[in-house]
Parts: C-alpha cells; sequence; structure tokens
C-alpha cells in the first residue's frame, strides 16, 4: 500500500499523541542543552558557592538558581527503592551522581569557557544522555585551577580542604577567599562532588587535603548471637570504608590542559590525609 501525504501526516500525529512512556528517553537532561550560550559564573542567579543548610539534601541548588550554572535531569530507568547512585561525566571527568527517590538529579555546577561535554549514564550503564555547548562567559574569568573530590558510598561525609601558596584555608566552613578561590556546595550525604576552582591562581605550592568527617556506619546483629555462652540481641556499629577521588584540572578549556586523578582509601571517621601537593604554574 503506497500512504499518501494526508495518511503520512495522520500517522505522524498518531506517534506523537502516543502515551509518553514510549517515546521518553529513559535518561533525560534538563539542563545544560546543546548549543551556545552564554552566561558568567558569579553572575545574577549563578552563585558558584552557596548557604549549606545541615544537613544537606541530595537537592542542594537554591530556589531561582540559573540553568547556565545546573546539571538537572532524572534517570526514569534506574530502580526504585535503595539508590544506587547514576555517573556523570563532564568534561571526560568522571563522578557519581546522587539520585532522589525517583531519579532525579540537580547539581550546581560552573562550567569553563570554551566547548563542554555532559554526559548523565544510569546506575547499569545501560542508558546514557549525552550533549555538548560552548560556553562564553561574557568577560569573566575562567577557573585555570579546579578540584574535584567524589567518593563511593551513600550516608558518608567526606570534606575537601585546600591551603594556597598565601596560606588562605578554603574548606567547607570557609570557601571563598579573598584571593579568588572558592569551594562550592559542602555535600554531607554521600558521593560528592565538592569542587573548588580558582581563576587567577597565585604562584607557589598547593595542599590538598580530604577530610572523612563523618557516616559510614551501619548497625548489624552480633555474630556471637544465640551461639553458646554468647551474648544475644547485641549490635555493634561497623564503619564503611569509602574510597576518595580527586581530580586535579589546571589551564581548563585550553590546549595546555592537564588532568590528574588520585585514588585514596579512607578508613576512619577523623582521618585527615594529604591527597596532593603540587606548584603552580
Amino acid at each position: 500500500m503506497t500512504l499518501r501525504y494526508p495518511q503520512v501526516l495522520l500517522l505522524l500525529c498518531a506517534l506523537t499523541a502516543l502515551p509518553s512512556t514510549y517515546a521518553a528517553d529513559p535518561v533525560k537532561l534538563d539542563t545544560p542543552i546543546g548549543g551556545w550560550r552564554s552566561g558568567a559564573p558569579g553572575g545574577d542567579g549563578e552563585n558558584y558557592s552557596q548557604v549549606v543548610n545541615y544537613p544537606a539534601s541530595s537537592v542542594n541548588t537554591p530556589q531561582g538558581q540559573a540553568a547556565t550554572a545546573r546539571i538537572t535531569g532524572q534517570i526514569a530507568a534506574a530502580p526504585k527503592g535503595e539508590r544506587e547512585p547514576g555517573k556523570l561525566i563532564v568534561n571526560g571527568v568522571s563522578m557519581p551522581l546522587k539520585l532522589d527517590p525517583e531519579g532525579r538529579f540537580d547539581r550546581p555546577f560552573s562550567f569553563p569557557n570554551g566547548s563542554n561535554s555532559v554526559e548523565v549514564r544510569s546506575p547499569d550503564g545501560q542508558h546514557r544522555h549525552r550533549t555538548q555547548f560552548l560556553h562564553t562567559s561574557g568577560g569573566a574569568s575562567p577557573a585555570k585551577l579546579r578540584v574535584l573530590l567524589t567518593w563511593d558510598s551513600d550516608g558518608t561525609d567526606l570534606d575537601l580542604h585546600l591551603v594556597t601558596p598565601d596560606g588562605a584555608h578554603i574548606w567547607y566552613g570557609d570557601r571563598v577567599a579573598p584571593n579568588g578561590a572558592a569551594l562550592d556546595v559542602d555535600v554531607t550525604t554521600g558521593y560528592g562532588p565538592e569542587i573548588f576552582s580558582m581563576p587567577a591562581p597565585i604562584k607557589g605550592q598547593y595542599l590538598v587535603y580530604v577530610n572523612y568527617y563523618g557516616g559510614g556506619y551501619r548497625d548489624i546483629a552480633d555474630e556471637n548471637e544465640g551461639e553458646e555462652g554468647g551474648e544475644s540481641g547485641g549490635t555493634e556499629a561497623v564503619q564503611a570504608l569509602t574510597t576518595a577521588q580527586v581530580t586535579v584540572i589546571t589551564e581548563e578549556g585550553t590546549p595546555s590542559e592537564k588532568i590528574e586523578t588520585f585514588v585514596v582509601p579512607m578508613r576512619a571517621v577523623g582521618e585527615l590525609t594529604l591527597v596532593k601537593s603540587f606548584s603552580y604554574p
């Protein structure tokens, strides 16, 4: 049978009217969108460093945050119930992406000038969505030094600390320094990321520390329960080992860009680890 133009039009209309479950992408990325855009980090509605209310929630983005400084969407394919993280890959740097019970995510992010890519993957890796865009910041200075902290466990709190050559200490208690360095939201509920950025790095030595602040405990039944001579009904707190990943990016978005990644096991709450000492430039 040969379809004529009116029949083709009716068929297209019918397909468009199908329930969204037929046409919906399992991984939906609302922002950023592809193409060319202009928006200066630090401008109106694009606050890179935000007020933190404890306990921090998995969606830690203030109302009114500009779309140009957010990564938002939903992974509809994620299983219900206990939530495994998705995967977020920004400009080649992979990090866990915490999801709410409906699979939604909303992550503040300060994008560098130039070409950017954002990819989101489902927890099982079977579904993904990727977009590319060209970001122009309208004259604002892009970050020439960026440090990202992520970790591989939920319900845990790791903190990123940096000491700059002039002695400034940037951490969740003092997230903006006079030298222009800034630390974004303090993630206390697992996975991260926490991101340090500096548009005009001072020459000299930088120190990168990670602190295992808290969490990572679970109760298990006493292994001796029910055994002869053993205690019954007892529980003990077992601290989960969590692995921190620290990525140091210099000259981001330029031909001289350099990325180094370090993996560090964090075993005990209160542990403070010097991950990296480096000189800039």
